[in-house]
C-alpha cells in the first residue's frame, strides 16, 4: 500500500500537489499555531556558541539567543543593544560604552538563589578575551585583529582602544562572535556550551535533538520593548526542523508546517515564480515574497600573475566583460532575481556602490577586441579555462557560449568546493568563479580582496591585484572620519579596480524570503540576517 501510494504521488504534477497542499491547509491550523514560528535549516547547525557562529545556519540561531554591545537594523545602521551609548575619542581610536543595568543572563540554576545575574562590563571583557583564547580558536577572532586592548573600566562602562582608526569598527561588533557569555556558565560546560547556550537574547534555549529539531522559548525577561513600549518577542516559541532537501523544504513550506523558506532553490524557482521574478498565481494568496539586495557579489576572477597570454591581455579581460548579456543570463538562470553587475565590485546596498562603473553588453565591441589581441600577437584560436563548481554551471556555460560567439574559446572545467577553495588560493587556477559576502557592512570589506599586502593565501587578494594607487586610498580611507569622503574613496577605488578589469562581475544577489501570508512583521536586511524578535502571526 505504502508504494503504491509513493507512486501515485510521484505521477501527480508538481503543481497540483502543491494547490491540494494549499487548499487543505486552513484545516490543519493548531490553537496555538499563531505562537510559534517554524523554520527549516536544511545546512544544519554545528554550535549554539556563538564564538562558533560562522555559517549563517549558526548565526541564525545564535542571534535568536545572544546580544552583543550594539546591533545593526535593516538599513545597516549600527543602533545600541546592552550598550544604550558609546563615545568614540582619541583620533577614533579608543570607543567607551555605557551599558544598560536592565540586562539579565537566561536562567541557570549556577547563577544562585536567583536563577539569574544581570551583565556586567566584566562580562564583555571575558567573552572577547575568550574570542582571541588560542586555545578555544574561534572562527571570529580575526575581528580583534585591529584592537590594541580592552578593558572593564567598572561595572557598566566597557573600553575598547583600536591600533589605528578603523571607521568600520562598530559594523565588526554586530557580528554574533562580539556577543555577551556568562563565565560561570561557559566554564562548567566546557566545550558542551555549544548545546547549553545561555545568553540575554530574546529567546532561551530550550531542547535540542541534532539533526532532528531546535525549539527556543520567549524570555520573559528580555530587556527590548517595541515602539510603543510592549515587551519583545512577541512569539512564545520558534521550532527549527532539519530537512536536508530543498524541495522537501518547499512542500512543507506549503503545507503550512513552516513559516518561510529563504533563496531561491533550482528545485522550487519555476514552480513559486515567473520568468520576471513574480509570484504566480497558485501562491499569491497563502505566500507574501520579500526582496532585497544582499551583501555577495557573484563574479569571475583572473590570476593577475599567470603566464597566459590571454589571461595578461586587458583586452580579452575586457572583452569578457562586455561580451555577454547579464540582465538576459539572470531572467533565464535566475528569475530575475538578482541585480546585473553593471557597476563595480561593491554590491548594490553599500555605500559607495555606483552602477556606472561597470561594464555593459557590447558584442561587436568584443568582438572587435578579440580581433585586436589576434592581430597584435599573432595567436589565431585564443583561449582560456574556466574552473568552477557545479553549483554555477549553467551561469559559466552561458557565459561561455557568449563568449565564443566572440572569438575567444572558453572552456569550463568543474571541480569540487573544496578544490577550487584551495586551488585559488594558492594561484594554480588562471580564471575561476568566486563570490564574496560581506562579514560587516562596510565596502572596505570588499576592497581589501585588491589592496597588494592580502596576496592570497595570507589574505583575500586572490587576482593577485597590485596598485600602488590603490594601496595609497586604501589606507587613506582608514584615517578618513568624514563618511561622505570616505564613501567617495570607496567609488573610486572600486573605479580603478574595474578599469584594469581583473574581475568580471556577474551579478549582486539578493535575499529572497517566502512567508506564509499570517507572518507579520519579518523584514528583510542586505546580510541576511533572521531577526525574530518583532514577527508574529495571526
Amino acid at each position: 500500500m505504502l508504494k503504491l501510494t509513493k507512486f501515485l504521488f510521484s505521477r501527480i504534477p508538481y503543481c497540483a500537489i502543491a494547490l491540494i497542499i494549499l487548499s487543505c491547509n486552513s484545516k490543519n491550523k493548531s490553537n496555538k499555531d499563531h505562537l510559534v514560528f517554524k523554520y527549516n535549516e536544511h545546512k544544519n547547525i554545528g554550535s549554539l556558541d556563538p564564538a562558533f557562529s560562522k555559517d549563517i545556519a549558526d548565526i541564525w540561531a545564535t542571534h535568536q539567543l545572544f546580544n552583543g554591545l550594539v546591533q545593526m537594523d535593516d538599513q545597516l545602521n549600527v543602533k545600541p543593544c546592552i550598550a544604550k551609548n558609546w563615545t568614540i575619542t582619541d583620533s577614533a581610536k579608543t570607543y567607551t560604552f555605557s551599558l544598560r543595568k536592565d540586562v539579565f543572563f537566561h536562567k541557570h540554576h549556577l547563577f544562585g538563589n536567583d536563577s539569574t545575574r544581570s551583565v556586567k562590563a566584566s562580562d564583555f571583557e571575558y567573552s572577547l578575551n575568550r574570542l582571541k583564547d588560542q586555545s578555544i580558536a574561534s572562527p571570529g577572532s580575526w575581528v580583534l585583529n585591529k584592537v590594541e586592548s580592552f578593558s572593564a573600566i567598572n561595572d557598566s562602562i566597557f573600553q575598547i582602544k583600536l591600533k589605528q582608526p578603523f571607521p568600520a569598527f562598530l559594523g565588526l561588533l554586530t557580528m554574533k562572535y562580539c556577543s555577551v557569555v556568562p563565565k560561570e556558565i561557559v566554564e562548567h560546560y566546557g566545550n558542551d556550551f555549544r548545546s547549553n547556550p545561555i545568553g540575554t537574547g530574546p529567546f532561551t534555549f530550550k531542547r535540542w535533538e541534532e539533526n532532528l529539531k531546535l525549539v527556543f522559548r520567549r524570555n520573559d525577561h528580555y530587556f527590548e520593548t517595541d515602539s510603543i513600549g510592549q515587551q519583545l518577542p512577541y512569539l512564545e516559541a520558534i521550532a527549527i526542523t532539519f530537512l536536508p532537501d530543498k524541495q522537501s523544504e518547499f512542500l512543507q513550506f506549503a503545507q503550512g508546517n513552516i513559516d518561510f523558506v529563504s533563496g531561491l532553490d533550482a528545485s522550487y524557482k519555476d514552480e513559486i515564480l515567473t520568468s520576471n521574478g513574480k509570484l504566480r498565481a497558485l501562491y499569491a494568496n497563502e505566500v507574501n515574497m520579500i526582496r532585497g539586495p544582499y551583501l555577495n557579489t557573484e563574479y569571475l576572477a583572473f590570476f593577475m600573475e599567470t603566464e597566459v597570454s590571454e589571461i595578461q591581455a586587458i583586452k580579452l579581460r575586457k572583452a569578457i566583460n562586455i561580451g555577454f548579456d547579464r540582465h538576459k543570463m539572470m531572467t533565464y538562470l535566475r528569475n530575475g532575481i538578482g541585480i546585473p553587475a553593471k557597476g563595480g565590485f561593491i554590491p548594490k546596498g553599500l555605500p559607495g556602490f555606483d552602477d556606472t562603473i561597470g561594464y555593459t553588453y557590447q558584442p561587436e565591441l568584443a568582438k572587435q577586441l578579440v580581433l585586436e589581441f589576434k592581430e597584435a600577437t599573432g595567436i589565431d584560436n585564443p583561449e582560456v579555462t574556466l574552473t568552477t563548481t557545479s553549483n554555477y554551471l549553467s551561469f559559466c556555460e552561458f557565459i561561455q557560449r557568449e563568449i565564443q560567439k566572440t572569438g575567444l574559446t572558453v572552456n569550463v572545467d568543474v571541480i569540487p568546493a573544496s578544490s577550487l577553495k584551495d586551488a585559488k588560493a594558492n594561484g594554480q587556477l588562471d580564471f575561476f568563479r568566486a563570490s564574496w559576502v560581506a562579514d560587516y557592512p562596510d565596502a572596505e570589506n570588499y576592497l581589501s580582496l585588491y589592496y597588494s599586502k592580502n596576496f592570497a593565501p595570507n589574505g583575500p587578494n586572490y587576482t593577485h591585484f597590485k596598485s600602488d594607487l590603490f594601496d595609497t586610498m586604501y589606507e587613506s580611507a582608514y584615517l578618513e572620519t568624514d563618511i561622505t569622503k570616505r564613501e567617495q574613496l570607496y567609488t573610486k577605488m572600486d573605479s580603478l579596480i574595474m578599469a584594469s578589469a581583473p574581475i568580471v562581475p556577474m551579478f549582486y544577489d539578493e535575499v529572497v524570503r517566502f512567508t506564509r501570508k499570517e507572518v507579520k512583521g519579518l523584514g528583510i536586511n542586505a546580510t541576511n540576517l533572521l531577526e525574530l524578535k518583532q514577527v508574529k502571526k495571526h
